[in-house]
């Protein structure tokens, strides 16, 4: 694990905490970025909360920010809108460029990445509309899981088990994304995997009561339980950690961030997505994760916010 220390020690400047936004994500984002905000306060460091969908980017230049930590969840904060705002205004910010975040936020440009460089993820299929979940059946059977493409938390997504059930969950998706996609069903158990920096912490293992690992079961229920350690050999996350590396260096990700993937019936991972602004709430995995590390919620903050200063992206250099 990195040093804390000089993270805690380092000057960060003014410091903007950039949450809320305008997507399907705002509720929970405005929740990251609250407790990210106070645990930097606490830290010492100059930090504001600053709500994208109620301020103006050039006020972060007008008002004096020295650098922004992305706290925004979706459409407009992970997908790299945000970060090539940042980039042409010259602030530094937290986690992955505008390649890395365009395309972790978008599933099948992804996968279809993923594919290319032979580390396992479901097949899938692309809806453009409701003609071509005429496909579906042959291509990827029952059951089969309708997502949007470029939404995060599982909003919008549905398990179709028959014929029957395929029109409502395209149409559900579909009016949240213009893009939608079918994506195999795998049986297995769900797992999630932190990278910080250049490390994966402990995995986590995911059990819940209700169908899939859905929006209620991520910020609400009571029932969801979190294993970490995870139940696996050292062997065995030893290996799946280097997957995960792989996943997340192949989408050109950085910083930090948060891969899901599946082990099926035969212990077979399963890339599933990456998410490069996990959440940071009080149900969220990151935060669980980093404990089993032995890093406090404020000392993740800070090596978190530490990657604002060693990803210089406007001079086109790493910094360690």
């Amino acid at each position: 694990m990195h040093d804390i220390k000089k993270f805690s020690e380092f000057d960060y400047g003014k410091v903007a905490v950039l949450l809320g936004g305008s997507s399907a994500e705002r509720t929970i984002s405005l929740e990251t970025g609250a407790a990210i905000c106070e645990a930097l306060k606490q830290s010492g460091v100059d930090a504001y909360e600053f709500d994208t969908s109620e301020n103006s980017l050039i006020d972060l230049k007008q008002q004096n920010y020295d650098r922004a930590f992305i706290a925004l969840h979706g459409r407009g904060g992970e997908d790299g809108t945000i970060q090539g705002a940042l980039q042409t205004l010259g602030i530094p910010y937290t986690g992955s460029g505008v390649l890395g975040s365009a395309l972790s936020m978008d599933k099948i440009r992804s996968k279809l990445i993923w594919n290319a460089t032979e580390l396992p993820t479901p097949e899938f299929l692309n809806i453009n509309n409701d003609k071509d979940l005429i496909k579906v059946p042959d291509k990827l059977g029952f059951p089969v899981v309708i997502k949007p493409v470029t939404e995060g938390s599982s909003v919008g997504v549905t398990i179709v088990r028959n014929q029957d059930q395929l029109l409502s969950a395209w149409e559900k998706a579909s009016e949240l994304d213009n893009q939608v996609m079918a994506e195999k069903w795998i049986d297995g158990e769900e797992y999630t995997a932190t990278v910080l920096m250049d490390e994966v912490l402990p995995m986590i293992k995911l059990s819940t009561p209700r169908e899939f690992y859905d929006y209620e079961a991520k910020y609400h229920a009571d029932t969801t339980e979190y294993l970490c350690p995870c139940g696996l050999s050292v062997s065995q996350e030893n290996k799946l950690a280097d997957m995960v590396m792989d996943a997340f260096v192949a989408l050109s990700a950085s910083g930090w961030g948060r891969v899901d993937f599946l082990l099926d019936k035969d212990s077979k991972p399963w890339l599933i997505e990456l998410n490069t602004v996990p959440g940071m709430t009080s149900h969220s995995l990151v935060p669980m994760s980093a404990k089993q590390a032995g890093l406090s919620f404020t000392e993740l903050v800070l090596n978190i916010l530490y990657t604002s200063v060693y990803l210089d992206r406007n001079n086109g250099v790493t910094l360690q």
